[in-house]
């Protein structure tokens, strides 16, 4: 069974009910059951035509379900309007489908969930298994969103932004489960890429494509993170690389600078430098202040900090993080390391306790528990 057909047809499929007058819930629904039914029966022959094929199984599995709702009566007239079988209309609804599962009414974890099951073809299981929550609590988060958008048109102009924030948040949620949700967002992101020529959304790409280069390296085996300055730069993927700063390269050549493309430069600058020590941080701060400027981010002036300790030694780092709110996350972090790097041994043992104490990811925790037992030892 080929999966990722019928991923890629699942937007199309559900689109192409939408436009025929089905709601947007029921049609998911009958969109997914007719996913079912070919990994039943396309073993035994995929039809020649896969697309229109779903498109008659989902819109016959609508209207069985239409018939036994409450609301029949006011669907009959649908039944009237069966599709003949034959080949599918050429038209990509994936587009639209990005904008209505990024709906400003959902909440981001909701509109995530829903991204990924109506873009991105996964099952309630499969999203439930990415999150490590229960089948039932994802499948309750689904039918709340497919409910508040039920009521969208179509067609509705959507908000590029909230696109490109969904994403972000489906590529954040990293590794885990039986779903990469970062390989899934990359995924996503290529196809609105493919889809709507805009600056920003090529710029998300490159920033994923970019981290993701990295993702061999950023733990050892025992499952511990290894900080970026000691990673195995050997075993990044160059490839992606590669592929990650030809798509910056040509985004920013359009001069309309956003928050993403800001964001991959800075990602670019760090896969470009050889050793850690090569790195010209001096060029990072500027791309900070860039992204300080589009953003007003608290976190992004708290990695500035970072950067600023590096481009000008860490007293000038420390001087840039006291303009901030010490109650930002990891700031006690980025306080422990910049006073580590000014050879006060003793505080940064003791923030690095409780930057530890602080950290919500176990892996975190557990480097940032080590980086202080490191500098206790070094004191005795």
């Amino acid at each position: 069974m080929d999966e990722a057909l019928l991923r890629s047809l699942t937007p199309n499929v559900l689109g192409i009910l939408v436009r025929r007058g089905a709601d947007f819930a029921s049609a998911e629904d009958a969109v997914q059951e007719a996913l079912i039914e070919a990994v039943r029966v396309w073993p035994d022959g995929r039809p020649k035509d896969p697309k229109g094929w779903l498109v008659t199984v989902a819109w016959r599995k609508f209207l069985d379900m239409a018939k036994s709702d409450a609301a029949r009566r006011r669907r009959e007239d649908l039944v009237d309007e069966e599709p003949v079988p034959g080949p599918a209309p050429a038209v990509d609804d994936t587009l639209q489908l990005y904008f209505l599962c990024a709906h400003p009414s959902l909440t981001p974890s909701s509109a995530v969930a829903l991204t990924l099951r109506a873009v991105g073809g996964l099952t309630t299981r499969q999203i439930a298994q990415a999150y490590l929550v229960p089948e039932a609590t994802m499948a309750q988060r689904i039918s709340r969103a497919k409910r508040t958008v039920s009521g969208v048109r179509f067609d509705q102009a959507g908000d590029v932004a909230t696109v490109l924030r969904v994403l972000y948040l489906v590529f954040n949620e990293g590794y885990s489960g039986d779903v990469d949700l970062a390989a899934e967002a990359i995924r996503l992101t290529r196809g609105l890429a493919a889809s709507i020529d805009h600056p920003e959304v090529a710029g998300l790409l490159a920033l994923m494509l970019l981290h993701h280069a990295r993702r061999a390296a950023r733990t050892a085996s025992n499952g511990e993170l290894v900080p970026l300055a000691d990673q195995d730069r050997g075993a990044w993927d160059t490839r992606l690389i590669a592929e990650g700063v030809e798509i910056l390269q040509a985004a920013l050549a359009r001069d309309r600078l956003g928050e993403f493309q800001a964001q991959a430069a800075i990602a670019a600058l760090h896969a470009d430098a050889p050793t850690a020590a090569e790195t010209d941080w001096v060029q990072i701060v500027e791309w900070y202040d860039e992204l300080a400027r589009l953003t007003g981010s608290p976190v992004v002036r708290l990695n500035r900090a970072v950067a600023v300790g590096e481009a000008d030694g860490p007293r000038a780092g420390l001087a840039a993080l006291a303009e901030l709110d010490d109650s930002l996350p990891r700031y006690t972090a980025v306080a422990a390391y910049l006073h580590e790097r000014d050879g006060d041994l003793v505080t940064a043992a003791r923030l690095y306790g409780e930057a530890a104490g602080k950290a919500a990811d176990l892996a975190e925790r557990v480097h940032l528990t080590r980086q202080a037992a490191r500098l206790n030892a070094l004191k005795k």
